[in-house]
């Protein structure tokens, strides 16, 4: 009798578990949404697209605002499907993320407006109004070498961006020797500064990221400086002294943009 009771109890709590386990799955899949926008599918989950209330995603998802289904029974909206990354991807994550490069602001404005993301919508016109204003403005580039222990080599840009792209293309690799070896640090988003270092002492190099050349002295390092800005479409305005000899020698170098 014992034995044919536990057995019943095992087979209950074995049937109720795999029933409670279908509920979960179940409800999981539910929460799974696809839209089809102007003929791309996204797959997402329902707590994404209903992120901030009294927006049309939300209002679409919750049942409040009618909208078409495709001929799978997908949400069918008709808007750019390729931008519509943009407005899944900000909720998400809450921000505006953007490629590099992004040339779009007022179609994404304009889509932010009619998903009725307010949010989404000032941030769009924030950024673009930051790049107009960027456009209008002249970027200016000093590049100066006081031959100071303390300083060497100090190069100052309006243009944040600008200074990124030469920390990324000069690194430091030879930490095992510190004595004289040419010590990078930036005195704000404008400026880095490099300390001057001795050509002789053993160890003390810089190498450039993208040919692996070694290098010794901080002529080069301003000659990769000097380089850059004029791929990046600086123009020199410094008037050069002959006796110096060659543009690298020069105490201070001004570029505009």
């Amino acid at each position: 009798m014992d034995r044919k009771t536990n057995r019943r109890e095992k087979e209950y709590e074995e049937k109720h578990s795999n029933s409670e386990g279908c509920d979960a799955d179940k409800d999981y899949k539910t929460s799974l949404i696809t839209l089809n926008v102007g003929g791309y599918l996204y797959i997402t989950q329902k707590q994404t697209l209903t992120k901030y209330p009294d927006s049309l995603l939300e209002g679409v998802i919750n049942g409040k605002i009618m909208c078409p289904l495709d001929t799978d029974g997908h949400y069918f909206i008709d808007r750019d499907g390729l931008l519509f990354r943009h407005i899944l991807n900000f909720l998400r994550n809450g921000e505006l993320l953007l490629p590099e490069g992004f040339r779009e602001n007022q179609l994404l404005a304009q889509e932010a407006e009619f998903f009725q993301l307010k949010v989404l919508s000032d941030a769009v016109k924030s950024r673009w109004e930051k790049e107009q204003l960027a456009c209008r403005e002249t970027t200016f580039l000093e590049i100066t070498d006081s031959h100071d222990r303390s300083q060497g080599l100090r190069i100052f840009c309006n243009a944040p961006d600008f200074i990124a792209k030469i920390k990324s293309r000069i690194v430091l690799v030879s930490k095992s020797r510190l004595d004289g070896f040419p010590e990078e640090f930036a005195v704000s988003s404008n400026i880095i500064q490099f300390k001057y270092f001795i050509k002789s002492e053993n160890g003390t190099r810089l190498v450039l990221k993208e040919d692996n050349t070694f290098v010794c002295t901080l002529e080069t390092l301003k000659f990769e400086a000097i380089m850059m800005a004029l791929k990046c479409g600086f123009r020199l305005l410094t008037s050069l002294d002959c006796s110096k000899g060659s543009i690298v020698h020069s105490d201070a170098l001004h570029f505009i943009k």
